[in-house]
């Protein structure tokens, strides 16, 4: 199947999003498209599949001019998009949520549940996914349920598969196993329009790439015929430099330890410290117990024992208020279900965390609560039309910041990040490094969770690696590579 789109308009509200914007596909080709968040990357093939309508331009499949009034209609026509926001009913199980609206039918209109069984894990076989297809979704990890939803789109007779970010969630062994199946898939004569902010993926997977700025088509090149720097110049009109800027803090003391920390069958006996100043990197694989050690610590999981000390002081958080009042702040790695109120603004969304800073008697000081907002879209230049801008509408890069300025003004002595730059653009993620080295250079303690492991080496001045539950070993800036962090991360000694 070939796509072509040409000089595509879209504006909401008098906003513009898109500008003259195209992109085409040909059969048997995977093709990233890339741009800023905000770049218009998802409401381009959102037009394509019929969840909007757009303003100008044309939309040409294999030499017939369309305009698809649905995303059912795109896919009858062959079409799948795969949305970076799980489309899953969590209480229904896997077999049900893959069928929802396909259900096969057997004599009297029953539903044929055998044959719907047997198809799922046809498919799941496919993926290489060991899935229980009677289990609920909600027992699922997110990476699991991500696998579902490609698993979904596999089992209609697609030609094209859009898949926007789809490896955020995934492992490293789930990501080899769904560039296997997309390779295969590209050998069969499928196309992959692949959406990602993750530049290795890009240049590993990836035949062709096409590059939106603004709302506007920039151009397309082979992927063998260019580097990341011209990408990234050609996504942000401009060199990004080194991709991790220098790291300038003095490391002081030890600020914060944590010993002995369990919670049965999750973790066990986990002890760490973290400096004044410091980054310190917390790396494994997806299941190791890395976001459950950081929600202990948070006092967000019952059930846990051993000791946190703080500037010498044992703390205790019996939950997220005690913590926050003890100096401790927790950016979550879902910013849009636990780290913002998405439909609400962006003075709301900071204001909550800091009420006690801009309230007198219990009242909040309308001058204070101004002043404050005005300061975090300034300092942490946040992309946006003032204070009331709604969050929703933000960016994922600016929604981001959002979520930093709400923990940065509360003066946290220990700040813990979960997946800071996830679904973040390159030019972006640049930005919340240098506010992440901001930080330390004034002594905030670093406790910076990530699963992308470039990332974790850049940045981090010291590296803990967690798997199944137990800390594995701690690694120095000067001994840590990627080899190091996946022998502890995989049991293995060093």
């Amino acid at each position: 199947m070939k796509i072509e789109m040409r000089g595509i308009d879209k504006a909401f509200g008098g906003n513009a999003v898109l500008k003259n914007a195209g992109f085409v596909l040909d059969g048997g080709e995977i093709h990233a498209l890339m741009g800023e968040n905000g770049a218009g990357k998802s409401t381009l093939m959102k037009i394509l599949t019929g969840v909007y309508t757009k303003d100008a331009g044309t939309v040409i499949v294999d030499g017939q001019e369309v305009c698809y009034k649905s995303p059912q209609e795109a896919e009858q026509a062959g079409i799948v998009f795969i949305h970076q926001e799980l489309n899953i009913l969590f209480d229904l199980t896997v077999e049900e949520n893959m069928f929802l609206g396909k259900e096969i039918h057997g004599m009297f209109g029953i539903c044929d549940k055998k044959a719907m069984r047997k198809e799922v894990k046809k498919v799941l076989d496919r993926l290489g996914v060991k899935i229980d297809p009677g289990q609920a979704m909600n027992e699922l990890s997110v990476g699991q349920q991500q696998m579902i939803e490609i698993a979904k789109a596999l089992m209609v007779d697609a030609k094209v598969i859009i898949m926007d970010e789809p490896t955020a969630a995934l492992t490293q062994s789930e990501t080899t196993v769904l560039f296997q199946v997309v390779n295969s898939l590209r050998k069969k004569g499928v196309s992959i329009v692949y959406i990602s902010h993750r530049m290795e993926e890009i240049f590993e997977l990836c035949d062709r790439i096409t590059i939106l700025r603004d709302g506007s088509y920039i151009g397309t090149k082979k992927i063998k015929e260019t580097d990341m720097n011209d990408v990234v110049k050609m996504m942000i009109g401009r060199e990004i430099g080194e991709r991790y800027p220098a790291r300038n803090a003095k490391i002081g003391d030890t600020i914060f330890e944590v010993k002995d920390l369990t919670c049965p069958g999750v973790f066990q006996d986990v002890s760490f410290e973290v400096h004044a100043g410091e980054v310190l990197g917390v790396s494994g694989l997806m299941g190791a117990g890395r976001t459950e050690i950081m929600q202990a610590i948070f006092g967000n999981m019952p059930h846990v024992s051993g000791e946190i000390r703080l500037e010498g002081k044992k703390i205790i958080n019996r939950n997220p208020q005690e913590a926050m009042k003890n100096g401790i702040g927790f950016i979550t790695e879902d910013r849009k279900v636990e780290g913002l109120m998405l439909e609400e603004s962006i003075q709301k969304n900071i204001s909550i965390a800091n009420l006690g800073k801009i309230s007198s008697h219990g009242v909040i000081q309308k001058g204070k609560e101004e002043e404050l907002v005005k300061r975090g879209i300034e300092e942490l230049h946040i992309r946006c039309f003032g204070p009331w801008h709604e969050c929703t509408n933000l960016s994922g890069g600016n929604q981001q910041k959002v979520v930093f300025a709400k923990w940065i003004y509360t003066d946290p002595k220990v700040l813990i990040l979960d997946e800071p730059t996830r679904g973040v653009d390159i030019g972006a993620k640049k930005e919340i490094y240098q506010i992440i080295n901001n930080l330390a250079e004034k002594g905030v303690a670093i406790i910076m969770v990530s699963s992308e492991l470039p990332e974790v080496l850049g940045m981090s001045d010291r590296v803990m690696v967690v798997r199944e539950g137990f800390v594995r070993g701690f690694l120095g800036k000067e001994d840590a590579d990627q080899e190091s962090v996946m022998i502890l991360a995989t049991g293995g000694e060093i």
